[in-house]
């Protein structure tokens, strides 16, 4: 029997999944960008890494900062399109988060807007930032940016209909087996879709665990992209920055 494709490897591919996105603020992510450079300082050759990269927009923002990055996403198609914006400096590939770059080592590895907690298990997790702090470099820097599930689920908005270019996309939202559930339905040209994303309901103490078997030690926790300090009741996202 063939074995069930994971979600994120055929959902991120689609057209669709970009369709629905398509009105996402770029402008507050490259504050968050700008904001993060501001305090962590990097040197002018630094080296980055934008884990999950998607079709690579703020590899290309850190980039025209200067700086040498990699990219890398599990989708070819994101990479695919991607891989036009390269350069001497910047450079795209595809890969699975759970392994590491093998020849590859970095000053600092990104992972932003809530690009982690999609496998049903938590070893993977673990493979994850395992692999995450093998490539850093010895006073290497790690950036995680995940939603803040505490306050996400005592607001959580159970069902919504969003049309995007005249399709209407049905969106229900649960809280179940410790995944926020996200069910996607529309119709296109005639045809039925349905796809689910699922992100793992991963608190701070949970992360917590993870960088400590890595290994990985916590320097400082923001609660938005404007780094203000992080409130588990109130902060619309956790922001860790960590260090070998």
């Amino acid at each position: 029997m063939e074995q069930q494709k994971e979600w994120f490897s055929t959902w991120f591919d689609t057209h669709y999944y970009h369709l629905l996105y398509k009105d996402r603020d770029y402008s507050e992510a490259e504050l968050f960008i700008n904001n993060l450079i501001s305090y962590l300082q990097p040197a002018s050759k630094a080296h980055f890494l934008d884990l999950a990269c998607g079709k690579g927009r703020h590899a290309v923002f850190l980039n025209k900062k200067g700086y040498h990055v990699m990219g890398c996403d599990l989708s070819e198609q994101n990479i695919s399109f991607a891989k036009q914006q390269e350069n001497q400096q910047l450079k795209f590939t595809v890969q699975d988060m759970r392994n590491q770059l093998d020849g590859y080592s970095f000053d600092y590895i990104l992972n932003l807007f809530t690009s982690f907690g999609y496998f049903d298990e938590a070893e993977d997790d673990q493979k994850v930032i395992d692999a995450v702090t093998a490539m850093l470099n010895p006073k290497g820097v790690f950036v995680l940016d995940y939603l803040n599930i505490d306050k996400l689920i005592e607001n959580i908005v159970p069902f919504e209909i969003k049309e995007v270019e005249g399709i209407e996309f049905e969106i229900k939202r649960y809280l179940e087996n410790g995944f926020i559930h996200k069910e996607i339905r529309f119709k296109d040209k005639g045809e039925k879709y349905q796809f689910v994303e699922k992100v793992k309901a991963l608190d701070l103490d949970d992360f917590k665990q993870l960088f400590q078997q890595a290994g990985l030690k916590i320097k400082d926790i923001f609660g938005d992209y404007l780094l203000n300090e992080f409130n588990s009741q109130t902060s619309e996202r956790l922001i860790v920055v960590l260090y070998k």
